[in-house]
């Protein structure tokens, strides 16, 4: 389990988008420290930029002290780009993999801590972490803003599987699909549009190299057939010796499991009333 630790935060904003990445990235827990602003977690700017994480504000931990937002954790980092006296801070890169260990055992608490927007960790508060880690950043610009640092930190950590809904667009095209639609459009193209039996080589030539390399959609391929079809072919797989679905397979595929799962239903309906009228208490012998 992780844990994000934000010592002594001051801006509403940044708090509510660390709380929109726990949840993006979680499962992860989120603890304030010494919060600058009491009504943080209130804010009209918290509000704004949590948008959608309503359920999870009344979870987040606030602490007046990094110790005790600490004391029940099993590791801990701090993470920050100035360096603490002697202590060698670790390369975010070179760290990533125990801690991604780390924060996916749910026998652990692993405590990611960063420090306000202003100043960062003091020294005070980088001696009670374990280990210090700086993310690397341009010579020229090394500071980030505390939201981006959580999100970098929370992403490279993120271990979920099934992370979001499959990607918007057509299915992609079948190998058969591809094949039929090649056929059809040799057969038109090469067959009936071309005058010469060069220009028909060529015409089927073109349509191989660019139709077996292209990466076509479903509803690529309905376009494509339907301006054959404008152009007069009446053609099905089965012509080309392909293997087609046949028409109407998934409807029919789909409304048979339906009937089977409403025959299972009222069948075990039938039991259960059978049970409630000749068994219950009262029944009569």
């Amino acid at each position: 389990m992780k844990r994000v630790v934000l010592v002594r935060p001051r801006g509403p904003r940044n708090v509510g988008m660390v709380l929109r990445a726990t949840l993006n990235f979680g499962p992860c827990e989120l603890a304030l420290v010494a919060p600058e602003r009491p009504s943080i977690l209130v804010h009209p700017e918290f509000e704004q930029m949590s948008h959608g994480a309503r359920a999870a504000r009344d979870s987040i931990r606030v602490s007046r002290s990094l110790a005790s937002a600490l004391e029940d954790c099993t590791a801990s980092v701090g993470f920050t780009a100035r360096v603490r006296g002697k202590r060698v801070r670790r390369d975010w890169r070179d760290a990533r993999g125990d801690l991604e260990a780390l924060g996916a055992d749910p026998e652990q608490r692993l405590a990611l801590v960063f420090g306000s927007e202003e100043s960062g960790l003091t020294a005070e508060e980088a001696a009670l972490v374990q280990d210090l880690i700086y993310v690397r950043t341009a010579r020229e610009h090394t500071s980030l803003n505390l939201a981006m640092s959580v999100g970098i930190v929370l992403a490279g950590l993120f271990t979920g599987e099934e992370a979001h809904q499959p990607e918007p667009g057509g299915a992609m095209l079948s190998g058969d699909g591809r094949e039929f639609l090649k056929a059809r459009l040799k057969e038109v193209l090469a067959g009936d549009v071309a005058r010469t039996a060069s220009a028909a080589r060529d015409i089927s030539a073109s349509i191989e190299r660019v139709f077996s390399r292209a990466p076509l959609e479903n509803r690529d391929a309905r376009a494509w057939h339907l301006m054959l079809r404008a152009l007069g072919s009446r053609s099905s797989p089965g012509d080309f010796g392909l293997d087609p679905t046949p028409k109407g397979a998934r409807r029919a595929d789909a409304l048979g499991k339906r009937r089977a799962k409403d025959s299972a239903r009222d069948r075990a309906r039938g039991r259960a009333e059978g049970r409630d009228g000749c068994g219950g208490p009262g029944a009569r012998g």
